[in-house]
C-alpha cells in the first residue's frame, strides 16, 4: 500500500490537463460545470479526468446498462466539493495518512475545515451544484462515491466508485 500511495503522490505532483483531456472536459461538462471544474488544483482536475477515462472504458464493455453521459459527468464532478477548501499535496498526503493510522478517528477534528473537507467534499459537491443545476441521479452518484454503508445494486455508483479508488 506505501508504494501505491508514493505512486500517488508523484502523479499528483506531475499531473498536467493536456489538450486532449480538455476536449474530453468540454464535451462532457455544461460551460457553469466547467467554471466550477477549473477550481479545482491541476492534479485534483487530473484525478477526476483518469476517473473519467476508466469509466468511459467500462462503460464501453456495459452498453445499454448505465447512462454513460450522466456516469461521465459524475467522474467529473465527483470531488468538486473540494474547491470549497483546497488541500495541497502535502496537506492531503497527511490527512489521508492520519486518517489510515486513526482508522477513522481523524474525523471528530471536522471542525478545520480542511479535515472537514476531505471527509465531507461529497456533500458540499452536491450543495455547490445545486446552485447551477437540478440532477438527483447526479447528486446521488457524487454524495455517495465514498459511502461504503450503501449495498443495494447501482451500477452507475460501483463503477463510480471502482474507478475512483483505482485513481
Amino acid at each position: 500500500m506505501i508504494f501505491y500511495r508514493i505512486k500517488q503522490f508523484y502523479w499528483a505532483l506531475t499531473s498536467r490537463i493536456n489538450e486532449q483531456d480538455s476536449r474530453f472536459i468540454k464535451s462532457i461538462l455544461s460551460i457553469e460545470e466547467l467554471k466550477l471544474f477549473n477550481k479545482l488544483s491541476i492534479n485534483e482536475q487530473k484525478h477526476c479526468v483518469k476517473v473519467a477515462y476508466d469509466v468511459e472504458r467500462i462503460c464501453n464493455s456495459k452498453k445499454g446498462k448505465v447512462d454513460e453521459k450522466l456516469l461521465l459527468k459524475a467522474a467529473l464532478l465527483h470531488d468538486i466539493g473540494k474547491i470549497h477548501r483546497k488541500l495541497n499535496l502535502i496537506d492531503k498526503s497527511f490527512i489521508v495518512s492520519m486518517d489510515r493510522i486513526s482508522k477513522g478517528k481523524l474525523r471528530k477534528f471536522s471542525q478545520k475545515q480542511k479535515i472537514n473537507v476531505y471527509y465531507n467534499h461529497s456533500k458540499i459537491g452536491v450543495d455547490l451544484l445545486k446552485k447551477i443545476e437540478y440532477n438527483e441521479k447526479l447528486f446521488y452518484l457524487i454524495e455517495n462515491h465514498h459511502n461504503n454503508d450503501i449495498h443495494h445494486n447501482n451500477l452507475e455508483l460501483k463503477i463510480l466508485k471502482y474507478c475512483d479508488k483505482r485513481n
